[in-house]
């Protein structure tokens, strides 16, 4: 434990907050800058007097749970608070589960891609944010609870219309496959996530194929090129598929497009239209 560096982060990143950044009134008398050291205690549900010790650099060492309560009440970054558990001497365990929380800037480029289908999955194959021309191409997101979101249990767990399966896609039984082996790579990383092992355990007792493809205990899978997807008003639509990983989060941006110049071209640029037309946001968040 590096008593003065904790002391001294603990310290930088407490007088960078605001009161209403937290909540609090601002108040008067405040000579310095930031929050106080009581409210930072009140934040984390620690004594001010241990705190206080803390950033004296007299403490004794904290426990993950301070610390993790130290961390909320600073709001500080997935790297700050590694960086703060290290200088404690108590280095991060592993993280609760998949983040569900999309990044501003990618939003943004979902909302600058109006001539490709695009979304965001997470870890777990929940879509969390996608574009006008997503939800044209598959379903209406935003009309769906977040639970139904998820395209590993849509794949597996929905009772569809024979060609009809996950959107019709090409290459649905390849997915069923890949998801499967990726699923098992997740629940490695995240082994203590009731999302994630909740979602197992549906998976393995509502869908045969999938037991059969979890007991392979394959992690990994080719990926998939192009697929065709079955429109319902526009009829098949053949797409170029590139995912591209964003580490930090363990997630993915999905992105559709067509061949210039083809149908499916021609078929996006419709859909756009349609689905411009029917919905009432171009980027939705899960409630």
């Amino acid at each position: 434990m590096d008593k003065q560096e904790l002391a001294a982060f603990l310290r930088s990143r407490r007088e960078r907050i605001s009161p209403a950044e937290v909540g609090l009134p601002r108040g008067p008398r405040r000579r310095t800058p930031g929050l106080r050291r009581e409210e930072v205690a009140q934040l984390a549900f620690i004594s001010t007097e241990y705190y206080t010790r803390l950033e004296q650099a007299r403490g004794p060492r904290p426990s993950r749970e301070v610390l993790g309560g130290i961390a909320r009440a600073l709001r500080l970054s997935d790297a700050e608070r590694g960086h703060l558990h290290h200088l404690a001497g108590a280095p991060p365990g592993p993280p609760p589960g998949p983040s569900r929380e999309v990044r501003q800037s990618l939003l943004d480029l979902l909302r600058r891609l109006p001539q490709a289908a695009a979304f965001v999955t997470s870890a777990t194959f929940e879509v969390l944010a996608w574009n006008d021309l997503a939800a044209a191409l598959m379903e209406d997101f935003s009309a769906l609870p977040p639970r139904d979101r998820n395209l590993v249990r849509r794949v597996f767990l929905t009772p569809r219309p024979e060609g009809s399966r996950l959107y019709g896609v090409s290459d649905v039984d390849a997915f069923a496959l890949r998801s499967a082996q990726r699923l098992r790579a997740v629940a490695a990383r995240y082994p203590d996530s009731p999302a994630v092992t909740g979602l197992v355990a549906e998976l393995l007792a509502g869908s045969e194929e999938f037991r059969r493809l979890w007991e392979s205990h394959d992690v990994s899978a080719e990926p998939t090129l192009t697929k065709t997807f079955q429109h319902p008003v526009v009829g098949p639509v053949t797409v170029n598929c590139d995912a591209l990983d964003i580490t930090d989060r363990d997630q993915q941006v999905v992105i559709y497009t067509a061949t210039p110049g083809s149908p499916s071209e021609e078929a996006l640029r419709l859909l756009a239209v349609i689905g411009t037309q029917r919905m009432d946001q171009q980027v939705v968040f899960p409630a």
